[in-house]
């Protein structure tokens, strides 16, 4: 396991970190089981968000008789004082801990969101308060638009900052983790296999452990799920792989979607999911999850081309700030299905 100092924070953090956001989804045990094991062999960053169902409880009632051997992040997506304040103490609460490492303003896309954290009024003083009186060591933010916090993150308010990095996603490479390198900043990539589409999963993995990153958070469920992501990080990746993988990312991303949900569709298509997994699909195929995804979506993707209101205008499209032809490429999918 590889470590790296966490920025200006100073701790000592492991190259991959457990992502405790599907612990819900299965038995108690078994999340037990796979936060110990990981423990055990020296995962130490741990990342789980009040917003993820009982994930937070999951942790107190799993690892918190282990508190000192672990970096602990968590999140609020509250934007005022008061309730995210509230929030804060409760998460303390539910992981059994007098001390959050790392609190996050968790999924600022957009810039009203930011600048409601911020007010005078807004979750940010409440991260900072909770910092102040020791319940909080460090604050840092998460978010979807790349181009967006690498431009919040200069004024010097934050310690971390949580952003998409993967083979299909690589766009916080242009300038977010040069800015936080600049300022010093704890880097966690999350999202290494795009939510279950990107394989083989040791591929997906070795992307974002090849860049400069400090953490690549993981979702993991089980104890074979750890076994499998500490073996993708158990060589350093020489330049010949990091070269073939950044080729690879280039192809993959040419969808140029970055999740930002700014999007939104009449029928409900997942409209970030088709354009993400577009290239992937046809590139390397999907994990099983991802294949579950398009059966799920079936429907909905094949009634795009006639849908009446989108024919003249699509209605997806006026909505993303990077112009992308989402129509286009939903109705392509929709090809794979006759």
């Amino acid at each position: 396991m590889r470590y790296t100092t966490f920025g200006k924070t100073g701790y000592k953090v492991s190259s991959l970190g457990f992502g405790a956001m599907n612990l819900p989804g299965v038995p108690l045990e078994q999340a037990r089981d796979a936060l110990n094991y990981a423990l055990d062999q020296g995962i130490n960053y741990i990342d789980t968000a009040a917003g993820y169902r009982n994930s937070e409880e999951i942790i107190g009632e799993s690892i918190a008789h282990r508190r000192s051997e672990y970096f602990l992040a968590t999140k609020t997506n509250k934007r005022d004082y008061k309730s995210a304040k509230e929030e804060i103490e409760r998460s303390l609460q539910r992981m059994k801990t007098d001390v959050i490492d790392l609190l996050q303003i968790h999924y600022v896309n957009h810039v009203h969101e930011f600048q409601a954290a911020m007010a005078e009024d807004g979750a940010y003083k409440a991260a900072l308060e909770m910092k102040e009186k020791g319940y909080v060591r460090f604050i840092g933010i998460t978010g979807h638009r790349p181009e967006l916090l690498a431009r919040w993150i200069g004024k010097g308010q934050f310690d971390q900052v949580l952003f998409h990095l993967n083979l299909a996603q690589p766009f916080a490479l242009q300038e977010l983790i040069p800015e936080c390198t600049r300022l010093n900043l704890g880097k966690v990539a999350m999202k290494p296999l795009s939510g279950g589409f990107i394989q083989p999963v040791e591929k997906a993995l070795r992307y974002p452990y090849s860049q400069d990153v400090h953490v690549t958070i993981s979702g993991m469920v089980s104890v074979e799920e750890v076994k499998q992501n500490i073996a993708a990080q158990e060589t350093e990746v020489g330049e010949e792989e990091k070269r073939g993988l950044e080729l690879l990312a280039e192809e993959l991303g040419g969808h140029n979607c970055r999740r930002c949900n700014y999007c939104s569709c009449p029928l409900g298509i997942a409209i970030p999911d088709v354009m993400i997994s577009s290239r992937v699909r046809d590139t390397l195929g999907l994990l099983p999850k991802g294949q579950g995804f398009y059966e799920r979506m079936k429907e909905k993707i094949t009634s795009c081309a006639d849908y009446e209101p989108c024919k003249e205008k699509p209605l997806c499209e006026e909505k993303c700030p990077y112009h992308l032809p989402m129509q286009a490429t939903i109705q392509k999918a929709a090809m794979a299905y006759a």
